[in-house]
């Protein structure tokens, strides 16, 4: 418009403001308009409380904090981005999901998952951690660090995630799945038969689709990301006292998003 109007001054001509937006059709207050910069401020008070969060626990977003807290999420998300704590979200590619085998259970005991990931442990090397996990409540009933990822550790945990949900070692009380991968520990004929002898069913995911067993992955990446990869363990029994503790505060103290963030353990009682 502003054009239009220095054109026809050019050429001698004098329209008022008013004309000219009803030829062009556009509203007198769209060309008084000047936007102004609101001036952002954060309260200093609510920010340093975030702050002592995320200190805390490094790893934890806007929501879980925002619950932690007992804030609305809309303000710690505004607070955190002011500031630039915020992380950036990874670009979102093809990924294909599998639609069969669902990985979440209805109630508990009706499908627990269990998996291996390897932990450097500083002396001792790379050992490995055997983990089991209630498919529905997310609690992580069993688990075992050991030097050797073999069928014993797999087997171990499992009879830990027994005795710890129902007190002690025998047949369990009603059909209960248990999900793997196709690895060499899960279908070797020691923990075959274990599992059997304890009346669970044993189920196997699609090869090449770890998406199926994906809350013990899940898991997984949440146990290295808030504890393994923020200690440098001296060795094994360091490590095991560090995970331990760190498991009793995400069964009893950890608020879990798929769960409405609720804790694991209150869920399950």
């Amino acid at each position: 418009m502003m054009s239009v109007q220095a054109e026809l001054a050019a050429e001698g001509y004098r329209v008022p403001i008013g004309k000219l937006c009803d030829w062009l059709g556009v509203k007198r207050r769209t060309f008084y308009y000047r936007p102004v910069q609101r001036r952002v401020t954060v309260d200093e008070g609510r920010a340093s409380k975030v702050k002592a969060v995320i200190e805390r626990f490094p790893t934890y977003g806007y929501r879980r904090i925002a619950v932690l807290l007992g804030w609305n999420r809309k303000v710690v998300q505004r607070i955190c981005q002011r500031k630039g704590w915020q992380v950036r979200k990874r670009a979102k590619g093809h990924r294909p999901r599998v639609k069969a085998l669902p990985s979440v259970a209805a109630h508990i005991n009706q499908r627990w998952a269990t998996d291996l990931a390897m932990v450097w442990c500083g002396r001792d090397r790379w050992c490995h951690v055997a983990l089991v996990i209630d498919c529905a409540s997310r609690e992580i009933l069993g688990w075992r660090l050991s030097k050797n990822g073999n069928a014993a550790t797999a087997e171990a945990a499992l009879e830990e995630a027994l005795v710890q949900r129902f007190g002690h070692l025998g047949r369990v009380p009603g059909p209960l799945q248990l999900r793997s991968d196709n690895g060499l520990v899960f279908t070797s004929q020691r923990y075959t038969a274990t599992v059997r002898a304890y009346g669970l069913q044993q189920e196997f995911i699609t090869p090449y689709s770890p998406e199926q067993n994906g809350l013990v992955e899940r898991f997984i990446r949440s146990l290295k990301e808030e504890c393994v990869w923020q200690h440098r363990f001296e060795s094994i029994s360091h490590a095991r006292d560090v995970i331990g503790r760190w498991l009793r505060h995400y069964n009893t103290e950890r608020p879990h998003q798929a769960l409405g963030y609720q804790v694991p353990a209150q869920l399950a009682a």
